[in-house]
């Protein structure tokens, strides 16, 4: 009996392994000496600390975090954030991969530990140097915070539109309630909004908010979070309503 001639590997599941073998040819050394050159990030809770504190926001606890809205964040934003270690090097190639292709810096390929990092180190910026210095931090918090307070800390910080932070104003400012108290809809709303809120902010654009609100409940059913009768009915609920007698 002849053996079988093994199959080739597709040139388009070969491109990501490329992107990422160059990725790291290029950076590795680099990434070593920003190891030793930049901080330890012990003083990382002090700062998420002080930054909501500036901003006015609600510092959340681990497990103030709705469920829900975590899974919402990780599907749509970072979907093997409890598997990667601060940096997802499947996304990150993807990404480099495709700005290549397309000459842009259209993918970050950025993780949640690294979006709190810009925030927390970098003054909210992750362009050119910053971005390797970014991966390094991201790697060093990933040593001292758990994925609970890391998720907790993003959430109570993140940019939520027209100069708000945090998920806890956000809710107060759309839906007049608390943040434990929201629908799936609700949630998925607040994921999106997260990607880009000046574009998505429900009270400024909620076509362009019901849109993102879509793709969010999309992404949640694809990694099996959600089932697509779930998403279909969170689809239909309003972007936002009037607001309820007791208020947050």
């Amino acid at each position: 009996m002849g053996l079988r001639p093994s199959l080739p590997t597709p040139v388009s599941g070969r491109k990501p392994l490329i992107a990422l073998a160059a990725l790291l040819a290029f950076a590795g050394p680099i990434v070593a000496t920003l190891w030793v050159s930049t901080p330890d990030v012990t003083d990382v809770q002090a700062r998420a600390v002080a930054d909501v504190r500036a901003h006015r926001s609600v510092l959340l606890r681990p497990d103030e975090v709705p469920p829900l809205l975590a899974k919402a964040v990780v599907a749509t934003e970072d979907e093997r954030f409890y598997a990667h270690h601060g940096i997802d090097t499947i996304g990150l190639a993807r990404a480099v991969l495709y700005d290549g292709v397309n000459r842009c810096f259209c993918q970050g390929g950025s993780t949640i530990t690294e979006q709190l990092v810009k925030e927390l180190y970098l003054g909210g910026s992750d362009r050119g140097y910053n971005k390797l210095v970014d991966i390094v931090l991201a790697l060093k918090v990933e040593a001292v915070l758990s994925k609970g307070e890391i998720m907790a800390d993003y959430l109570s910080d993140i940019p939520t539109g027209l100069g708000r932070y945090g998920m806890t104003n956000a809710a107060c400012a759309y839906f007049h309630q608390p943040l434990d108290s929201l629908s799936l809809s609700q949630y998925a709303l607040l994921a999106g909004v997260a990607n880009a809120p000046s574009v998505y902010d429900p009270t400024v654009n909620p076509t362009l908010a019901s849109q993102r609100r879509a793709q969010v409940l999309a992404d949640m059913v694809s990694e099996s979070y959600i089932t697509k009768a779930q998403a279909d009915a969170a689809g239909k609920e309003p972007v936002i309503s009037d607001p309820p007698v007791a208020a947050c």
